[in-house]
């Protein structure tokens, strides 16, 4: 999943970095590889902090451009504070590029991800990548640990898992921010 939203990082990233006079050019790809890494690491925190509902919301509606979004912000605030950080770049120029890129490249994850006609996003992918690289960690603990009794558990299978997720795609036959809303009763 790293590189595909390495890609969508580099599609997005011409005018936010390539063509910034801020970033040097010698940092152009190290930056975007900062996006791209930086949403993981994001998603990860948001699923450790218990925010479950956030990223099932995120992934049911079209609100992955809003920067009034949560996850959109905190995803925003923590590539500003490593641009700074990592890159020297002054709190503005971190600030537009932040709020440049992670708007459109989450859209960009979210539509691929909820087209059942594109499979360069799949759901199992983008948990395994948020629960540490297909362990039974992060957000797969947490469904487990709460989903069933929220009626998660599509299957009946006394579990709440990828499975599942599945189940409610098959269900709906949508795409995955269907899946997600099916399994958080949205």
């Amino acid at each position: 999943m790293f590189e595909q939203l390495t890609q969508l990082a580099q599609q997005f990233g011409v005018d936010a970095v390539v063509k910034n006079d801020a970033i040097p050019n010698e940092q152009n790809e190290a930056v975007i590889n900062e996006a791209s890494s930086s949403i993981v690491t994001g998603l990860q925190k948001v699923v450790a902090e218990g925010n479950i509902s956030q990223l099932g919301e995120l992934f049911q509606g079209n609100n992955a451009q809003d920067k009034a979004n949560p996850i959109v912000q905190k995803l925003t605030e923590q590539l500003t504070g490593n641009l700074g950080e990592k890159f020297g770049l002054n709190s503005v120029a971190a600030s537009e590029v932040a709020t440049t890129l992670i708007p459109k490249i989450l859209n960009a994850l979210v539509s691929k991800a909820k087209d059942p006609n594109d499979s360069s996003f799949e759901i199992s992918d983008i948990i395994g990548a948020i629960s540490g690289n297909g362990t039974n960690a992060g957000i797969m603990d947490t469904i487990s640990k709460y989903g069933g009794q929220f009626g998660l558990d599509q299957n009946a299978d006394g579990k709440v898992d990828v499975a599942d997720a599945m189940e409610a795609l098959k269900k709906n036959g949508g795409g995955l921010g269907d899946s997600l809303g099916s399994l958080f009763g949205k």
